[in-house]
């Protein structure tokens, strides 16, 4: 019988405004975020627990932060000492597994399954985390255990903040027949919108449900949602994730007012673009174009084409086609590339950057 793997997920609470209370211990009882400036047309990156009160979260427009608390404190980016107490945060995991994927500035998971810490308890070995990075980064993270990766992740999130909650093997079926399916990773809002009109509301119905069904509902996402419902999840931690994309994106000050004004904006993005692709393009070719329109009234939508030597009038088509679904004011404008999976050699993709009119990205 295959031994039954013990997985660790470990979120840093409200990471960057952690930082930032460590180091100025009065932020901690005050409302605080992390994020862009109102006249800059901001956006809060995270926020402590007492913004949260007032409804604030991440992503939300500063100014709309500002308008639910006013007494709201705002503190800009800082990712240098960001990235410098994940670096330490990571580096204390390395000393409790081999297995560790990190899979963002403040979150990993670890595999501990044949660990020799406190007899293989992967409780304690979660605890003893904690414990670390609170000695030596100074910050609370929270930490999920489960015999998987999905589990472990819903678990990490389960008693926020500063939090540590077990998923036993015998506990996966209740616990994950009692979960909304909105709990389930990749089930955004309209998926859970088409769940709830098949009478899907927990993972008991999901379970219910047959995986023909499922997958005619939702393509390859069905069968990825029978497993969730079943609580199987295989995926091994350690694996080297593959970069499918490069973008970049820009919120302006003021809305663009039509078509020909954002068009113009177009290239200096694709130029800033180009920049970011130029070291992934050294190993990968390009497997389209994409385009991101963000509306005035925060609605948005993307546009994208197959193409392996996209120009600016390649953007420019995205551009109409992706703004013509909206007509509105525009405030961010993005642009960006898919990646074919797999390596080429240098010589390949070195035409793309000798156009004569020097288009290409």
């Amino acid at each position: 019988m295959a031994t039954q793997r013990k997985i660790i997920h470990i979120d840093c609470d409200c990471f960057f405004a952690a930082v930032e209370m460590r180091d100025n211990p009065a932020l901690a009882q005050i409302p605080l975020a992390i994020g862009g400036s109102v006249d800059r047309r901001g956006v809060i990156a995270t926020c402590n627990y007492p913004a949260r009160r007032f409804g604030i979260h991440s992503a939300m427009a500063t100014a709309q932060a500002i308008r639910l608390c006013p007494d709201l404190h705002l503190l800009p980016t800082d990712m240098q000492k960001y990235r410098l107490a994940s670096a330490q945060v990571m580096q204390i995991l390395t000393g409790f597994s081999d297995l560790i994927e990190q899979i963002s500035i403040d979150e990993a998971y670890l595999d501990v399954t044949g660990s020799n810490h406190f007899q293989g308890s992967a409780t304690r070995i979660a605890a003893e985390i904690k414990a670390e990075v609170f000695r030596q980064v100074g910050i609370r993270v929270s930490a999920g255990v489960a015999p998987n990766r999905f589990l472990a992740k819903i678990a990490s999130d389960w008693q926020k903040p500063d939090g540590l909650f077990v998923i036993r093997p015998e506990q996966i079926a209740p616990f994950v027949a009692a979960l909304p399916v909105g709990k389930l990773p990749g089930v955004g809002g309209k998926t859970e919108a088409k769940l709830q009109r098949l009478g899907v509301a927990t993972g008991l119905d999901l379970k219910q449900q047959s995986q023909a069904l499922l997958s005619q509902q939702f393509g390859k996402f069905g069968l990825r949602l029978y497993h969730l419902a079943h609580g199987v999840d295989e995926r091994p931690v350690g694996v080297v994730r593959e970069r499918k994309s490069v973008s970049v994106e820009h919120t302006f000050a003021e809305d663009l007012p039509d078509y020909t004004t954002c068009q113009q904006q177009l290239p200096a993005l694709i130029d800033r673009l180009r920049q970011r692709a130029a070291q992934h393009l050294k190993q990968r070719n390009i497997a389209g174009a994409v385009v991101k329109v963000k509306f005035a009234d925060f609605t948005q939508t993307t546009a994208e084409h197959q193409v392996t030597r996209p120009t600016l009038q390649c953007y420019e088509s995205l551009l109409r086609e992706a703004y013509g679904r909206g007509g509105k004011p525009v405030r961010l404008l993005g642009v960006g590339i898919r990646l074919l999976s797999g390596t080429h050699s240098t010589t390949e993709q070195l035409d793309l950057w000798q156009d004569d009119e020097n288009t290409y990205i």
